[in-house]
């Protein structure tokens, strides 16, 4: 689940406990992406990006190994945000607009190998603090403060029972939340059947467009590029080139992790029609787009918005 954007600078004023091993950073990862997949759990989810305030209706189902979800918005415009085990769909019912893309990883903690979880170690802190509640559940407090200012940290409170993630705040190195996602009521082990994660929509409406996302379709190669000033600690995930929905053409993609958060790197041939460089940033994402020579390179990633540029303008040919 993106909005579970995944960082935390030990907020000033709370007592950390003291600091745990590399295992049980391990240890409490596993059970909270064990948690978030095999459990049916329903309630409602506040995202704060920035100034941006949005409230939606989650319900999860898992039954025989396979995974349902259903994401209503509560307020803003009509979003209704389906997952299946095969696809995620998009429905804007104010604009007659289904956008259907394949479903890949899930993007809550990525797999870790001994690796990352060594990685982890060195450039985060994992502390203990003491418990809280969220959304009337006892929580788990764990922080992972990076150890250089080229990553958030990260501040997350799982359900003490269940491990099921209940908050969770990206923060800057001024201790400024960037980002933050929270249950405020939720229920685990519900009772949920099928149509509680079905579309509100049976078929898609004759009226409405239909938009097929290749976000999906890659082929994994080498690319020809790389990022030459990456920061420690993270390493090369996936390499290949993926079909974009309005691109003539399969463009190269890079993903680099650090085992809590995912940097995309993007190279594809320059336009006239793309002269926007630069950098946008919404809550905890930042992207950075600039020019080498012919080819346009765009670096996006929950990280600090120096971090996002250093690598755009380091990508360069092997």
């Amino acid at each position: 689940m993106r909005w579970l954007g995944g960082g935390l600078c030990v907020v000033l004023g709370l007592l950390a406990a003291p600091m745990a091993s590399a295992q049980d950073a391990a240890q409490w990862l596993t059970r909270v992406t064990t948690a978030a997949r095999t459990l049916n759990y329903t309630g409602i989810v506040v995202l704060r990006q920035g100034a941006r305030l949005e409230t939606f209706r989650l319900a999860h189902l898992e039954d025989g190994g396979q995974e349902w979800e259903k994401l209503l918005s509560l307020d803003g415009p009509a979003r209704e945000i389906v997952r299946t085990a095969s696809d995620v769909r998009l429905y804007l019912p104010d604009a007659k607009i289904v956008s259907i893309e394949p479903r890949t990883i899930r993007n809550v903690f990525p797999s870790l190998s001994a690796e990352q979880i060594r990685n982890l170690s060195q450039y985060y802190e994992f502390r203990s603090m003491p418990g809280e509640r969220v959304a009337g559940h006892m929580a788990d407090v764990v922080v992972f403060e990076p150890k250089d200012g080229l990553r958030y940290g990260h501040k997350f409170w799982s359900d003490s029972g269940t491990g099921l993630l209940l908050k969770a705040r990206l923060v800057n190195e001024k201790g400024d939340a960037v980002e933050e996602f929270a249950f405020t009521d939720v229920t685990i082990n519900a009772r949920i059947d099928r149509d509680m994660v079905k579309p509100s929509w049976a078929s898609v409406p004759g009226d409405w467009q239909v938009k097929q996302g290749g976000a999906g379709d890659v082929t994994l190669k080498d690319t020809g590029w790389f990022a030459a000033r990456i920061p420690p600690g993270f390493a090369k995930i996936m390499e290949g080139f993926r079909k974009l929905p309005g691109r003539p053409n399969p463009i190269a993609h890079i993903v680099y992790s650090d085992g809590l958060v995912a940097i995309s790197v993007f190279v594809e041939p320059f336009t006239v029609m793309q002269t926007q460089v630069g950098l946008t940033q919404t809550g905890g994402l930042a992207q950075f787009t600039t020019r080498s020579d012919a080819y346009l390179v765009r670096v996006m990633g929950e990280a600090p918005p120096a971090t996002v540029r250093q690598i755009a303008q380091s990508v360069t040919r092997k």
